[in-house]
């Protein structure tokens, strides 16, 4: 099958979107499929486009058997919200030429990964094209949370980009997003519930797991050896809510025996930096590479995930996938009745958002419960192996991109016995553009 995935994030990106989109594209090429990528040359989470990358001009390159188009786009060094929404735009705008080169190659799948939205009507006109599968795959719902967060203000605003949201979603073929609550509200903006399938990001359990030894970062940050880690390694951003676990290095500033680690870069990192920098609990290193990722989450004694209220259900970290299976306890900042709630609170600890004292409380308790830490930690790693393995999420992807392609050729069939047939529906350019589909997979 041909697939083709548009996305403005993807490797070598260490973190988010893009390292889940390149993970994806290069499992279904190892699974039979032929994968195209148009994407953005790397720039996240520092907002600085990778050596060896640049911002202006088109490049075409093959990573680990995927071929890749890159399209120009404007990354500024500040992102604010208008800024975001002029970043996304460029991409959207700059990468239509490389798009529309895939016309040729006639794909059986065109795949968009949200965000960025602003890329769904180019994907659903290319795939009207050349007779494709549409598939919309949602890691965040970006125009919710740019309201919600505060973003972007303006009412208008908001009713306008909602309603065109909305037309959007309602036509692809095929809409899949991260988490339960995040398809209930997809369904809520008018997707049929036949047309949802839950994707959720996933974790290589066999290169992510416990180490039972000395852990190598202690050494390099200078870490006593009695002291217990507290670690929050990802984007430094602003649905993050990052700025509570500065409070929190605060309100523990006496404890000799708790250190913060903060690995990562983003918009607030310099905030951030500033706000702990008279403080002698706090480290701070940047993004590590991949070879390293496992050393470094076995770092922690706890994980950190904040979270701002506002953002609960509109995101789903996918740094938490990590965390489980690492077997290092977590705690989470989540409301009750969210998803990230329920998925944490059987295995580890939930606070409230934004809430520096419960924070710091709930550090202090399992500092003190080396038993519960332990527990919770291997509670995390068996819900890691159980549901968030690449072979188990990804397979259920590529059967259900099969059993698409599937029902797409059958309809593709019918079309062409009723136009033998003499059917009148058949006179219309979508069934005769449907014959000549047909007769080419014949060929092919």
């Amino acid at each position: 099958m041909r697939i083709l995935i548009y996305g403005l994030n993807y490797a070598p990106e260490l973190t988010g979107t893009g390292k889940y989109t390149a993970e994806m594209a290069e499992t279904l090429q190892q699974h039979g499929h032929e994968v195209r990528v148009v994407c953005a040359p790397p720039y996240y989470p520092e907002w600085k486009v990778a050596k060896g990358y640049s911002a202006w001009r088109n490049a075409c390159e093959t990573r680990n058997h995927v071929r890749i188009w890159r399209a120009p786009l404007w990354v500024p060094a500040h992102p604010s919200g208008l800024k975001r929404m002029v970043h996304l735009a460029s991409f959207a705008m700059a990468s239509l030429p490389a798009l529309m080169k895939q016309t040729w190659w006639r794909p059986d799948v065109v795949m968009t990964i949200a965000p960025t939205m602003l890329n769904a009507p180019a994907a659903l006109m290319l795939a009207k094209m050349t007779g494709a599968s549409s598939w919309l795959h949602i890691q965040d719902f970006e125009v919710d949370a740019a309201f919600d967060l505060g973003l972007l203000k303006s009412e208008r605003a908001g009713r306008i980009a909602r309603f065109m949201e909305r037309a959007i979603l309602c036509r692809f073929d095929m809409v899949s997003t991260i988490s339960d609550k995040m398809i209930e509200r997809a369904m809520t903006k008018g997707v049929l519930p036949s047309r949802m399938f839950r994707l959720p990001n996933w974790v290589d359990i066999s290169a992510i797991y416990p180490l039972q030894r000395v852990n190598k970062f202690r050494d390099e940050l200078a870490i006593p050896e009695s002291a217990k880690v507290v670690l929050y390694s990802g984007n430094m951003g602003s649905k993050q809510g990052i700025e509570v676990l500065a409070g929190a290095a605060h309100a523990l500033a006496k404890r000799e025996d708790i250190t913060f680690v903060f690995c990562g870069n983003g918009a607030t990192k310099a905030d951030l930096q500033k706000s702990c920098e008279h403080l002698s609990n706090c480290r701070f290193i940047p993004l590590q590479p991949v070879e390293r990722l496992n050393e470094l989450l076995n770092l922690a004694d706890i994980h950190v995930l904040p979270q701002r209220g506002d953002a609960a259900d509109l995101v789903m970290p996918s740094k938490l996938t990590g965390m489980f299976a690492s077997g290092r306890v977590v705690i989470a900042m989540a409301r009750p009745g969210t998803e990230l709630h329920n998925v944490v609170s059987s295995r580890g600890v939930v606070v409230p958002p934004e809430n520096v004292d419960a924070l710091a409380a709930a550090i202090e308790a399992l500092v003190a419960n080396p038993e519960q830490r332990a527990a919770l930690g291997a509670e995390g790693r068996v819900f890691a192996e159980l549901h968030l393995s690449p072979a188990w999420v990804l397979g259920r992807l590529d059967d259900k991109l099969r059993m698409l392609r599937g029902e797409r050729a059958g309809l593709r069939t019918v079309e062409r016995k009723d136009a033998k047939a003499g059917n009148p529906a058949a006179a219309s350019p979508k069934a005769k553009a449907a014959v000549k589909l047909v007769e080419i997979e014949k060929i092919d």
